[in-house]
Order: structure tokens, then C-alpha cells, then sequence
């Protein structure tokens, strides 16, 4: 908590503008300091907006892994939030241009790929690789469906360009409340799920002499990704490595306990999220490179390292 704390007050004194901490103290308490709009208006709605799209990614990754039993599922990798960007890139075409709007396309995306991967995967039966290999292709497929809706559509390249990378940048107060509840939601059924998907980890037969239903927990989790990556995805764009690198960090430190897992991803992640997003400030100066860009470039060699030093616990 204490490095998120600390990740969150980077992420408001951080920018363009260099604000001490006294000034940010004025800017969130006093309507009329010089600092108020910058905080409210600019640093405070993108930073709560990393926290939500963080923890919804990063609790996202941890149940894919659970259920499918795969170390590489995550939804950028497996193409869910690629969906979500189709789904996205289609409504700007039909002249959707209201985050209200998004969100439900891209939650329909993420539903879509979501049960497209598992059921082409293999279903019950479905091994890593298959899995891997179905969200590859797939997340090919869409994303060359995504350049070619912006190449071919001036207004929609003009709406979409930054939100393709992944970008916190244009959050706003708006954004945050109408994404919140979707995030909410889904954090809160993943953690319902956390016990039963713990039990089925042994087997189907083992779930069920436990009390669990299968059938129902793959519902709940086919749910819980559609709302956490369709919601993050609306507001944020595709942002990958979030969902796929923390779930692994936190096995290293917590164990697969999915009880304690979920909670730690939930806080690790926007960890992650936020500190790209700062150094992504940082090294744009005077401009920014984009959160999505940034965690790409650090995921990456992340992984593999953790790899290479054989510290990846599998789900």
C-alpha cells in the first residue's frame, strides 16, 4: 500500500508542470489556488483512472490464468482487448463518439473474443498452447480490422490515434464515474470467485465434490473479464503486459492462493499502470509517450527476465 500510495502521488505532482507537494495540497483543497483546475480537472481524473484500469487489468490476468490454466494468458495477449478495440473502432465509424457509448460496444468486444478463445481453445479441454495460438490469431485478425478502420476513415484516425497505444491522458472526471461501476462490478465477482476457482484448479470432479459448479465459475469469469477489460479498454485503449506480468510477480511472493492473489494484483497493478504512465511524462518531456507504449517497452524485457531466472509459478 505504502508504494502505491507513493506511485499516486507521483502520478499527481508529476507532469508538464512540476508540482510541489505543497501546491498540490492547495490544488485539492482550495478552489482558488492557481493549482486547483491542474489537479481536479487534469492529474487527479487520470490518476484514478490508472487506479481503476490498473486493477481491473491486472485482476483480469490473474482469473484468465486461473481458469485456463495457462502462464500466458493475459487479455492483450489472447486478444480480448483487441476485441474490445474492434468493437470500439467500429462504433467511431458509425459516428459514436461519447465514452457512454464505447464502453458498451467494447464490453460486447471483450465478451465475444472472450468466449471465441475459449470455445476455439478447446473449451474444458483447452491446453496453453491452443489457447495462445487462437488468441494470436485472432488478436492478428482484429487489430489489422482496427488499422484498416482508421486508414480508410479520416474522422475515425482523428478520434483514435492516441487511443490505440493506450493512453491515460485525455481521462477526465466524466470518464472515471462512468467507468467505475463496470470496474467495480467486476472486481467484486472475481473476488467471489476466487474460492470456487481455487477448487477448480483440481479438476472438474474435485470442484464439484467441493461444492463448486463449474459451469457457473466459467460464467462468472467469461463475466468478470468482459467487465474489467471492456471498461479499461473504453476508457484507457489497449494496454498489454499489465495483466500478464503482475498475476506472475505476485505468485512469487504470495503463492497461487487466489484469495490472497486477486487482492494483491488489485493493488500491484495500478502500481505498474501509474509508474509507466510517470515515466512516461518524464521521458516525453515537454510532450509524453503513452502509458501503452511505455508498458510494452517494459513488460517485455520484464518477462522474459523472470523467465530466463525461472521465477514464473504456474496458476
Amino acid at each position: 500500500m505504502a508504494l502505491l500510495a507513493a506511485v499516486v502521488v507521483l502520478s499527481i505532482t508529476v507532469g508538464a508542470k512540476q508540482l510541489p507537494l505543497a501546491d498540490v495540497w492547495s490544488g485539492l483543497r482550495d478552489p482558488d489556488s492557481a493549482e486547483y483546475a491542474v489537479v481536479h480537472q487534469m492529474r487527479l481524473p487520470r490518476t484514478l483512472l490508472g487506479l481503476l484500469a490498473g486493477a481491473a487489468l491486472g485482476v483480469a490476468g490473474a482469473v484468465m490464468q486461473a481458469l485456463t490454466r495457462n502462464p500466458l494468458a493475459d487479455p492483450g495477449l489472447l486478444g480480448i482487448n483487441s476485441g474490445a478495440s474492434a468493437a470500439v473502432a467500429t462504433a467511431a465509424v458509425l459516428g459514436v463518439t461519447a465514452l457512454n457509448g464505447y464502453v458498451w460496444f467494447a464490453l460486447l468486444g471483450a465478451a465475444a473474443v472472450t468466449a471465441l478463445v475459449y470455445a476455439v481453445g478447446g473449451g474444458r479441454g483447452a491446453t496453453p498452447a491452443r489457447l495462445a495460438l487462437a488468441g494470436a490469431a485472432l488478436n492478428a485478425a482484429l487489430y489489422s480490422y482496427v488499422s484498416a478502420v482508421m486508414l480508410l476513415d479520416a474522422a475515425s484516425l482523428d478520434r483514435l490515434r492516441f487511443w490505440t497505444v493506450g493512453s491515460l491522458a485525455s481521462a477526465d472526471a466524466a470518464t472515471v464515474a462512468r467507468v467505475a461501476p463496470f470496474v467495480g462490478a467486476g472486481l467484486l465477482v472475481a473476488l467471489a470467485t476466487a474460492r470456487p476457482l481455487n477448487a477448480l484448479a483440481l479438476g472438474d470432479d474435485t470442484a464439484r465434490a467441493l461444492g463448486a459448479r463449474p459451469t457457473l465459475i466459467r460464467a462468472a469469469v467469461i463475466t468478470v473479464v468482459t467487465l474489467l477489460c471492456g471498461a479499461a479498454t473504453a476508457a484507457c485503449g489497449p494496454i498489454v503486459f499489465v495483466g500478464l506480468l503482475v498475476p506472475h510477480l505476485v505468485r512469487a511472493l504470495a503463492g497461487p492462493d487466489l484469495r490472497w492473489l486477486l487482492p494483491y494484483c488489485a493493488v500491484l497493478s495500478p502500481v505498474l499502470l501509474l509508474g509507466a504512465d510517470v515515466l512516461g511524462r518524464v521521458l516525453g518531456r515537454p510532450g509524453e509517450l503513452q502509458v501503452g507504449m511505455v508498458t510494452a517497452v517494459l513488460g517485455g524485457p520484464l518477462f522474459l527476465w523472470l523467465v530466463l531466472r525461472r521465477r514464473v509459478a504456474r496458476p
